[in-house]
């Protein structure tokens, strides 16, 4: 529930700021826009690198339920197969053009929430009411630390308005999309979270909770079902996450940020071919040599600050004359934004200095490329 307030009122600061920018871009776009190209280009640099780490995030959690049919599919040679395989496929997917791949991502969401809502309604069912006494309370450390972690779970809505230029009236669709999808996610994460809690008592050492918990109250056949949805949703997360990460370089190299090359579209599909396969590329790289916790980490820090800068936009463009006007205004917008930096902030303070300096030396990365782009340009 903390969590999703605080990614609520986040929403709310992107849809105002969104309102402003039909074009292709999304957060990059906005604090160019509201801070300069030097803190824009450094947004789309670290919102480029959460893309690359939640794939390989993504990509860990599909191998790990694969690994159900195919237990060697972790080690060696089969992992970087599969991997490649997938990379290939979703490539593929998008390269042919956003509306496939738009159909893609709506047949895998479609298809992922079925296992999860029978999980739910059969598994209620069975609940033990004494698996929910807790010893002892946590802390607030604690707690900021679980929250830190459910930001990935509940992030993604902001490759939604990456891909603003080729949605058809983006003003009035990502308001109904983003709140009703925020509103879904929340119920479900708190249905399944009842759900596992109260039928698998060693659900903190499990390595795939959901399955090992539709084996308590159904069988093998619950979690073969769960499986093969947990698969379905962990592919429509790759589609989605490729599509939007590919169009980061394509906006930056837009506004002479990023090597021209990158603006190149295919003259069929009007794909940005180039930008999608770096992008790919980076992809691929990235689910071989991140393991699970370093990409968590490095993902959900840089998320909090790119969140916090698009928040921090919102009252900025708000006295700014030269600012396109907004067509969704958000009501008490600088509180929401406030309270978000806020709660930013606070989670951030609890990042340890391992993870600081992983992120500093992303931004180090980012200041070099920088400087090679001012430098050529």
């Amino acid at each position: 529930m903390i969590c999703g307030g605080l990614i609520g009122l986040i929403v709310l600061c992107f849809l105002e700021v969104g309102s402003r920018f039909p074009g292709t871009g999304g957060p990059y776009l906005y604090a160019h826009k509201a801070f300069g190209r030097v803190i824009g280009f450094h947004v789309g640099w670290l919102l480029w690198l959460t893309r690359i780490t939640s794939f390989a995030i993504i990509c860990d959690i599909l191998l790990s339920y694969l690994s159900v049919f195919w237990p060697t599919v972790n080690e060696g040679f089969s992992r970087v197969f599969l991997v490649t395989l997938i990379v290939i496929a979703l490539t593929v997917i998008n390269y042919v053009g956003v509306r496939h791949a738009a159909r893609m991502s709506n047949v895998f969401a479609v298809l992922k929430m079925l296992p999860l809502a029978l999980f739910v309604l059969v598994g209620i069912w069975f609940i033990e009411p004494g698996n929910f006494e807790f010893q002892p309370v946590p802390d607030t450390n604690t707690l900021a630390l679980a929250v830190m972690v459910l930001i990935f779970a509940f992030s993604g809505f902001e490759v939604a308005t990456i891909n603003a230029g080729e949605v058809q009236n983006p003003s009035k669709a990502f308001p109904y999309a983003l709140f009703f999808t925020l509103a879904l996610v929340l119920v479900f994460y708190l249905a399944i979270q009842i759900v596992a809690i109260g039928t698998l008592p060693a659900l903190a050492t499990s390595t795939r909770p959901l399955a090992d918990a539709a084996t308590v109250f159904v069988g093998p056949i619950g979690a073969v079902v769960i499986v093969i949805g947990a698969i379905i949703s962990t592919s429509g997360t790759l589609n989605a996450g490729l599509l939007g990460g590919s169009r980061l370089p394509y906006a930056m190299a837009g506004a002479n940020q990023a090597p021209p090359f990158l603006t190149h579209t295919h003259e069929r599909y009007k794909t940005p071919t180039r930008s999608l396969m770096m992008t790919s590329v980076a992809c691929w790289l990235a689910c071989l040599t991140f393991n699970f916790v370093e990409a968590l980490t490095i993902n959900s820090v840089i998320r909090l600050i790119t969140y916090a800068i698009v928040c921090a936009a919102l009252p900025v463009l708000r006295r700014r004359p030269d600012a396109s006007p907004a067509n969704y205004i958000v009501r008490s917008g600088p509180w929401a934004s406030g309270g978000a930096i806020l709660l930013c902030a606070w989670l951030l303070t609890r990042v340890s200095v391992t993870e600081v300096l992983q992120v500093f030396g992303a931004i180090a990365v980012g200041c070099i490329l920088y400087v090679i782009v001012v430098i050529r340009r």
